[in-house]
């Protein structure tokens, strides 16, 4: 064990003593009621943290929102989104003239960018874009917005791409957009980062996969009720964001220091 430091005086005789005695060693004055719980870290042995101090340690190394570092992908990305849909909405236009993907009509390439964005009601928007917001943001202020921003646009469109090569191969007539693709993907990245920080800090038993699992469901979900929201895109574009942040956490590990 290391050498104990010295920081605790005590009232009585004025000596300095070891913080984990609890009775004065000269002259037997009661310090404290009992011993604090040890245990070991740094190369010694150290008071026993709570499980919101560790939870604390953990999150003071990690980048706080500010003008520069907020979450300007995930806000960019839903802006653009509820703007699409009012203009769309206002001009009576269809989804597939505003930028979705028709299968298995041949598809320029642009709209599998755009497709994303594109949503066909308010409904939708409202039930993806909660978690783009939550999610996006929560991954974003772990890797930065110009990473989150390639995540956001490869698990939309990846997402696009993939199920419309399913319904082009079974020739199924179908309209792709929307961004469940996109959400999923970063429910998954959020997930598996927060599995990563946890297990890190030694606390694999803290992450709270509850709220992952409901968005997630309910992503999965709303292609009941929405004709363009592809099941098929939600999938891929979760499959994407799993494994961006597989990739993500093993360059973190290998990074130095």
């Amino acid at each position: 064990m290391s050498e104990t430091e010295l920081q605790v005086v005590c009232k009585s005789c004025g000596a300095e003593v070891s913080p984990y005695v609890t009775e004065c060693p000269y002259c037997g004055t009661r310090l404290r009621k009992r011993a604090p719980n040890l245990e070991e870290r740094d190369g010694g042995l150290a008071p026993r943290r709570s499980r919101r101090e560790k939870l604390r340690e953990r999150r003071r190394g990690l980048p706080r929102p500010s003008l520069r570092t907020g979450p300007w992908a995930t806000g960019i990305l839903l802006v653009g989104s509820a703007v699409l849909l009012i203009v769309r909405l206002a001009l009576g236009e269809d989804t597939v003239g505003f930028g979705a993907v028709g299968a298995p009509s041949p598809a320029e390439w642009w709209r599998f960018l755009l497709a994303p964005l594109v949503y066909e009601g308010v409904g939708y928007l409202f039930g993806a874009g909660l978690a783009i917001a939550f999610f996006g943001a929560a991954v974003e202020q772990r890797l930065g917005t110009p990473a989150t921003a390639v995540l956001l646009i490869a698990c939309g469109s990846l997402g696009i791409l993939g199920a419309f090569a399913l319904a082009d191969q079974r020739g199924a007539v179908e309209v792709l957009a929307g961004g469940n693709g996109t959400a999923l993907g970063v429910i998954a990245a959020w997930w598996i980062i927060r599995r990563t920080e946890a297990r890190r800090s030694g606390e694999s038993d803290s992450v709270d996969w509850v709220p992952a699992l409901i968005a997630a469901v309910v992503i999965l979900a709303l292609s009941l009720v929405q004709g363009t929201a592809e099941p098929f895109a939600a999938i891929i574009g979760g499959a994407t964001g799993a494994l961006a942040a597989v990739i993500s956490s093993i360059g973190s590990r290998r990074a130095p220091g």
